[in-house]
Formats: structure tokens, C-alpha cells, sequence
């Protein structure tokens, strides 16, 4: 009797456990595409290769270093979303420079609705925080 007892409580556990998997590798493969983008963004602002870039830095009016910094964040977050001790961190982190940009784009930076990507990068950057969060990044 118990040996059916452990079978059945086995048989439970399985789907869960695969839906877990599976939600983790999709994860993960969220994280690693969103980690190239803002690498890859990260590097622009540093580099200042894309020039509708350096000129939208130049009209927000706090100078190169702001666009170096904003890019700084932006590599070392999406280094960190690849690490899995600080990714949650490092979403949080992004989630914030996201929310530093739909403020940017609503009081500086017209047409309004361009906030609306940030905006969205933020939310999506808040999940992973929330899903990755107390070291389940395995």
C-alpha cells in the first residue's frame, strides 16, 4: 500500500516539475536576448556609433557623461542577467534605467508614445526580478 502511495505522489510531481523546466529554459532565453540587446545598446552609448542616439543625449542636456552612464548601466545589466547569483538584481537594475527612460521620453524627449517601449522593457525586466529572485536562477 505505501509503495502505491509513493508512485502516485511520483506520477504528480512529474508534470510539475517538467512545466517548471520548461518555463526556466524559456527563461533563460528570454534573459539571453535581452541581455544582447542591452549589451549591445550599452556598447552604442559608449561608443556613441549610432548618431540619433548621441543627439537625443544632447538634447535631454546633462551632457556626454549622462550617456556614458546610462551606458555603463545598461552592460553591466545585461551582463548581469546572464549570471545567475545577480540576475534578479541586474533586472531590477534595468527595470530602473527603463523607468529613467519613459520619464526621459513623456518630459524631454517627444513623441510620447515612444515611452511605451521602455515602459514595457520595464515590466518585462520586473518579472524576471520577480521570477529570479532568492537565487532561483537554476
Amino acid at each position: 500500500m505505501q509503495s502505491m502511495t509513493a508512485t502516485a505522489s511520483v506520477t504528480l510531481a512529474a508534470p510539475t516539475s517538467r512545466r517548471w523546466r520548461l518555463a526556466n529554459i524559456a527563461l533563460w532565453a528570454l534573459q539571453i536576448l535581452l541581455s544582447a540587446a542591452f549589451i549591445f545598446g550599452g556598447v552604442n552609448k559608449l561608443l556613441g556609433l549610432q548618431q540619433e542616439m548621441v543627439d537625443n543625449f544632447a538634447r535631454i542636456g546633462l551632457g556626454v557623461w549622462f550617456q556614458y552612464f546610462v551606458g555603463v548601466l545598461e552592460l553591466v545589466g545585461g551582463i548581469g542577467l546572464l549570471i545567475p547569483r545577480v540576475c534578479s538584481r541586474a533586472a531590477l537594475l534595468l527595470a530602473g534605467v527603463m523607468g529613467g527612460a519613459v520619464l526621459t521620453h513623456l518630459f524631454v524627449l517627444p513623441p510620447l508614445y515612444l515611452a511605451s517601449i521602455p515602459g514595457v522593457l520595464g515590466v518585462v525586466f520586473g518579472l524576471v526580478a520577480w521570477a529570479r529572485r532568492g537565487g532561483r536562477a537554476a
